[in-house]
């Protein structure tokens, strides 16, 4: 008998739809019988009791929201009959226990990385430009055109193809294909650029915060060194950029190229400067060989986006086996998007391995919210109009599927945005909910790999680390390849295991560290960086 419905933990009160339901239709669950009673899409939930009004509802386990009328059994939950409703938490109760996996068969893995100076290593090999303030954007993107033509690093599009086939025909555009492809100067090396708003205006704190995330990028392992641009004028001064790298890595030996235009004369003067050293720099890092290191040196971001019904079930709980093997092989993930742990708090602050780290998550999660409040919101606003369209109506409920990420296993560190992961095992990073913002604050705490898992599709990639996407369902992972590099939708189908699949994707992540694997992200050059602007404009 097909199943349809699916009961996540014995004390739900909902089930998830796993294909569409249809009134008056009857389903099996449980050894016992519920009849439909109003029309359910796939991934949406439908009520197990009766609900009076006020009723707390339960997935995952957790609350997740309550009835704001009566639902019968059988009816479907939706923004019109629940309202977001999520536990409190105020201390730790209890220190959780953790099985660990087993993990011997990854025991004596290597995978063939970068390895920098401090003992960190990468998965890349990048040469980074970014500016210190938006005024040197333009500049950057000079430099961008110049570096990428030049060396090839970034191959004709199919769109600027298609464009030269339809202005000079299919020869002509052959020919420069060709051209492109003989022409590449370093194989060992990629140049990356980024871009942003920041730098000056709005408040110091701002220019504080942006200072310790590009230090970040600086002392990523994926980072082989860096050609910075400063005006000179801006809130972001270089001593400040320099004293945040001296924070995070106060012997930093990677090479640090800084320029500060002011000082420079003429633009010409300086990008002839910059080109010259930077291009030196370039060649050096080019040399560094790929050596074997151990799996305990990836730092790996979790994150979801363009999330579904069917995220928390498959995609999610699949990323948090993988975690947990990362975990106990002495590896650190990193879980982020604080707004999206909203409800399951005494979880998270039970599996801390000190009351102070308890501590300090509740206290940077309070205030997070303390001033999502102030500024006429809060975290039940998280769920976007795609996540409510595709099952998940409140913010606890979004919470719940999307802190699966983070598997089970002890929570040995919490950061606050800015701050570097040092520590094996699993790390808490206070960032936003959004997507591009959280994956960019990761990395910049020194995830050198990040999986992204999705049930809608989502483009996002990142300048530095490699960014797996793991689609939640199938019919996804078949509209979309060009950007899911992994289906778990076969968990859904179960034709796979939650742990059979955690294992494809740590195998996976271990061939792109190895450089065998090109994540789609990176074949379409999707280099997303957005820094979080914590305060208000001046």
């Amino acid at each position: 008998m097909e199943t349809k419905i699916i009961k996540v933990h014995p004390e739900d009160n909902v089930a998830v739809a796993l294909a569409d339901l249809w009134k008056d239709e009857t389903l099996h669950i449980n050894n016992s019988e519920i009849k439909v009673i109003t029309d359910v899409a796939a991934k949406h939930k439908i009520s197990l009791v009766d609900l009076n009004e006020g009723a707390k509802i339960y997935m995952y386990g957790v609350l997740v929201g309550k009835a704001t009328v009566p639902v019968k059994r059988g009816e479907v939950l939706t923004v019109d009959n629940v309202k977001h409703q999520a536990a409190q938490a105020d201390k730790k109760t209890e220190t959780t226990g953790w099985n660990a996996p087993d993990v011997s068969k990854w025991k004596d893995r290597t995978f063939n990385g970068y390895h920098r100076p401090d003992g960190q290593v990468g998965t890349k090999n990048v040469w980074l430009f970014f500016p210190l303030v938006f005024c040197e954007n333009r500049n950057i993107e000079v430099l961008k055109e110049v570096f990428e033509k030049e060396l090839s690093f970034k191959k004709m599009s199919r769109e600027r193809l298609l464009l030269r086939r339809l202005i000079q025909g299919e020869d002509a555009a052959e020919t420069l294909v060709q051209e492109e492809e003989n022409s590449e100067i370093f194989d060992n090396i990629e140049v990356k650029f980024i871009t942003h708003q920041g730098g000056c205006g709005g408040i110091r704190q701002d220019s504080a915060s942006l200072a310790r995330l590009l230090a970040g990028y600086v002392n990523n392992p994926n980072v082989a060194g860096a050609t910075v641009l400063s005006l000179g004028c801006q809130n972001l001064q270089i001593d400040i950029f320099k004293k945040a790298l001296e924070r995070i890595n106060p012997d930093i030996q990677k090479p640090v190229l800084l320029f500060e235009q002011q000082q420079l004369g003429t633009v010409e003067e300086m990008m002839n400067k910059i080109i010259s050293e930077s291009y030196s720099g370039i060649k050096k890092a080019n040399e560094i060989p790929r050596k074997p290191a151990p799996i305990s040196k990836l730092k790996l971001g979790l994150e979801c986006g363009g999330s579904d019904g069917f995220s928390g079930i498959s995609a999610n709980p699949a990323l948090g086996y993988a975690s947990d093997l990362l975990s106990a092989l002495g590896g650190s993930p990193i879980l982020s998007e604080f707004p999206e742990l909203c409800g399951i708090e005494q979880e998270l602050i039970n599996r801390c391995v000190t009351d102070e780290l308890a501590e300090r998550f509740l206290e940077l999660s309070r205030a997070y919210e303390k001033s999502a409040i102030e500024a006429g919101s809060g975290f039940d606003m998280n769920p976007s109009p795609g996540n409510i369209k595709d099952g998940l109506i409140t913010d606890a409920m979004k919470s719940a599927g999307a802190a699966k990420k983070g598997g089970t296993s002890p929570i040995q560190d919490v950061l606050d945005y800015g701050d570097y992961v040092t520590k094996p095992g699993l790390n808490l990073l206070c960032t936003p909910g959004n997507d591009v913002e959280s994956t960019t604050a990761m990395v910049g705490a020194g995830a050198n790999l990040v999986v992204f898992t999705t049930g809608l599709g989502t483009p996002t990639g990142n300048p530095i680390a490699p960014v797996v996407k793991v689609s939640s369902n199938t019919t996804l992972a078949r509209r979309m390849p060009d950007i899911i590099d992994l289906d778990a939708g076969g968990v859904i189908k179960a034709e796979k295991t939650i742990e059979e699949m955690g294992e494809e994707i740590l195998e996976f992540l271990i061939g792109v560290a190895n450089g065998d694997i090109t994540t789609k992200a990176d074949e379409l050059n999707q280099d997303d960086f957005i820094p979080w602007k914590r305060g208000v404009s001046l």
